[in-house]
């Protein structure tokens, strides 16, 4: 083996567990320890501060200048006993990741003395230098303002010696430089649309959370042999690579023994998660080797955005001191299942009622029957949206393989719900008779509850599931940020609300009875939308041929996806809603379009640099090799020695070949890199990189290396091979 790659495994073998930090047997006790929450709150601020606190989370208030003093003292207090000597404005720019700036609380009083300084002014707002952030245009690359404002309803907390402060982060004129401003702009516009829905059912639901819980995928590999792969550190993914003899086909890994030195890792995170308030309840082995999966209760959606972003973090963190790295790449392995973050979402009253999950009473089912046929309606109308909102260039490589959803947005809801909808169908136009209302009310809606208790399997093939009491959307990848898909959730519900509240009333005015007006607009919804509901296997070609006789879009490509972000409805859409302007919008767009061909971009500059630096020089390093044996086969056996070195000259040409073609792709590759950069415009620049580089290249690309990989003695080969990558713990 080459010498580099001996190191690696040789380092990963003496990597043993590492033993964890036990600081209590029971998680529960360490729940919350190192968060400023409403019980540390009622502790350290004065009645007035902690009142305004509370009405901005629960009604929007506004904290003035005196309370946010209160507060930044009392939090500054709470933070300096749990550690801290610094303070940051934690938010999530356009990058996917989040961001801080640290500053100390220590302040010079003069040449002799100093104090611990933290004031409201600094608590509510920072200004942070905006000009190296993705802005999509928002902003000239030198007006470098930017601002971060604290998001009360979201919780601050400790991590080591930082205080974090949970902020938006808007530019000089108010748009959105982050992720968490249109989450929060869409939690109140579906809050608005869905608390005046409720109201035709219960006068006493006053306020409707969304609720996120984001189902978190990854791979764990060995630091030192990660370390050794220039395309996992360069890419998060391994652009070479021959398949083991031996993968998952065995399905042995998925829900097995969770290996030792994973468990300590994971037993460290989940002491880490419980201090931060993170409620991790979950954690197994996933179907591929080296694939975990860990997944937390689900939580209100904004707190729930912001605990995935920290528990990916923490997850790097601690994953280094057990000398792992932690890979959330979706497809960082060739021919093993890639990773997703299924989103499950739904919406859930002040008066503690989930709006996807059935009641007792038909009042109460057809409460549920109207959440959940408009949430239907509203993914039908906006499923390109949808699309566009999880496409990235490496959720690519996942969407439509054999183990996650294809690129087509369709929804699952099984075979009785879909016969509850079918009977909903039928319903005549205008007013019910009494006989006809008793038939929908108990002998259909009645009877959902009873349905559901043996229809909350899942359809692995499905992007956008419902399983019972909420649905789970499952074509997000395990890098995304989850605030991009639930604003989508929720902006397209909150709009398909108000349009149903709109019409139910228009009937109501025309003195149609409630119960009938709400019956004939579902019924017109389910007519509507039927085309969006499959119960069959995704994975299937049958399935791609079906959505498009149905008209459904199939946008394989992230270039091609991304378009639906700048239709004039999408655009329109948000604007309505009040969750972004058009600026905002087609910022992401373009910002969306420039990382993905910046990432296909830097995949080809890494598969030259490896395919001419380390493949093709051990190649011929390999064949001077057997051409000495060659000649010392002819010098032995004269002009018989081709009957004893056939194997090796053929051996030879076989390399030559790959070789010749290995050599002539990299050339060209270069080349059309050289002639796409010059194109001035982002969107054609990102459609040629998705064509004329990823497209017609990384497949043949790899295609010649890995034949190299099995013909190569397997001594010098420079790269380690995923037969030591998946099968060490």
């Amino acid at each position: 083996m080459s010498v580099f790659r001996v190191e690696a495994i040789k380092e990963c073998m003496q990597h043993s567990p590492v033993e964890p930090i036990i600081e209590s047997s029971r998680l529960s006790d360490l729940f919350g320890k190192d968060v400023f929450h409403e019980e540390a709150m009622r502790q350290y601020l004065s009645k007035d501060a902690f009142r305004a606190v509370m009405n901005a989370i629960e009604k929007g208030s506004k904290i003035n200048r005196e309370n946010a003093q209160q507060v930044a003292t009392g939090m500054k207090q709470w933070a300096m006993e749990h550690g801290a000597t610094h303070y940051t404005h934690w938010f999530q720019p356009l990058t996917g990741t989040s961001a801080e700036k640290h500053d100390a609380f220590f302040e010079p009083v003069d040449a002799c003395h100093a104090m611990e300084r933290f004031d409201g002014a600094q608590l509510i707002q920072q200004e942070p230098d905006a000009s190296s952030f993705p802005n999509g245009g928002l902003r000239n690359t030198f007006e470098a303002r930017g601002y971060t404002a604290w998001d009360p309803t979201s919780p601050a907390f400790v991590v080591g010696t930082t205080l974090c402060i949970p902020t938006v982060f808007v530019s000089y004129t108010g748009e959105a430089l982050d992720n968490k401003t249109p989450l929060l702009r869409s939690i109140t516009a579906v809050d608005t649309a869905a608390t005046a829905v409720c109201q035709y059912f219960d006068k006493n639901v006053t306020k409707v959370v969304a609720t996120l819980g984001a189902e978190q995928e990854y791979f764990l590999v060995d630091t030192s042999l990660y370390t050794a792969r220039p395309d996992l550190v360069l890419t998060g993914r391994t652009l070479f690579g021959q398949p083991p003899a031996k993968g998952q086909q065995m399905e042995d890994h998925y829900f097995g023994a969770i290996p030792q030195r994973v468990l300590e890792f994971l037993r460290d995170l989940e002491q880490d998660c419980m201090r931060l308030g993170i409620p991790i309840k979950t954690r197994h082995n996933e179907a591929a080797l080296n694939q975990f999966e860990i997944a937390p209760i689900y939580e209100e959606a904004n707190i729930a955005v912001d605990h995935n972003m920290l528990l990916m973090e923490l997850m790097e963190k601690v994953s280094a001191r057990h000398h792992f790295r932690v890979l959330f790449h979706e497809k960082p392995f060739k021919g093993v299942n890639g990773s997703g973050k299924h989103n499950n979402w739904a919406l859930a009253t002040n008066t503690g009622i989930n709006l996807f999950s059935p009641g007792k009473t038909p009042k109460s089912n057809l409460q549920f029957l109207t959440f959940f046929v408009c949430a239907i309606k509203a993914v039908h109308d906006h499923a390109d949206l949808l699309r566009a909102c999880i496409a990235t260039a490496s959720n690519d490589h996942r969407l439509g393989a054999a183990e996650a959803p294809p690129a087509i947005m369709s929804i699952f809801i099984g075979s009785q719900l879909t016969s509850v909808l079918s009977e909903l169908e039928q319903v005549s136009d205008g007013r019910l008779s009494p006989e006809e209302k008793t038939e929908l009310k108990l002998n259909v809606v009645g009877k959902i509850p009873e349905i559901l208790l043996d229809n909350t399997d899942r359809n692995r093939t499905s992007p956008f599931a419902f399983t019972g009491n909420k649905f789970e959307f499952r074509a997000p990848g395990s890098s995304i940020n989850c605030a991009g898909p639930v604003t989508v959730l929720n902006t397209i519900m909150a709009a398909q609300l108000t349009e149903f509240k709109s019409q139910v009333d228009a009937m109501i005015e025309r003195g149609i009875k409630k119960d009938d007006a709400i019956f004939n607009v579902l019924r017109d919804y389910i007519k509507a939308s039927g085309k969006i509901l499959f119960e069959g296997d995704g994975y299937s070609d049958d399935w791609v041929e079906e959505a498009t006789r149905r008209g459904l879009s199939n946008r394989k490509t992230t270039p091609e996806a991304l378009e639906a972000f700048v239709d004039k409805k999408v655009v329109e859409l948000y604007h309505r809603m009040g969750v972004m302007d058009r600026y905002e919008v087609e910022a992401r767009y373009e910002i969306e379009m420039e990382k993905y061909l910046k990432t296909i971009q830097i995949e080809a500059r890494v598969m030259g640099d490896i395919a001419r630096n380390h493949i093709i020089p051990v190649v011929i390093s390999y064949q001077n090799r057997l051409l000495e044996n060659v000649r010392g086969m002819r010098e032995i056996f004269g002009d018989d020695y081709m009957t004893y070195a056939h194997s090796q000259v053929e051996l030879i040409k076989k390399l030559s070949e790959h070789l010749v073609v290995v050599k002539a792709l990299v050339d060209d590759i270069i080349d059309e890199r050289r002639r796409i950069n010059r194109l001035p415009d982002v969107r054609e620049r990102a459609y040629e990189y998705a064509k004329n580089v990823k497209e017609k290249y990384f497949d043949v690309l790899r295609y010649h290396c890995d034949k190299l990989e099995m013909l190569m003695d397997d001594e010098l080969w420079p790269l380690v091979k995923y037969r030591e990558l998946l099968f060490s713990h």
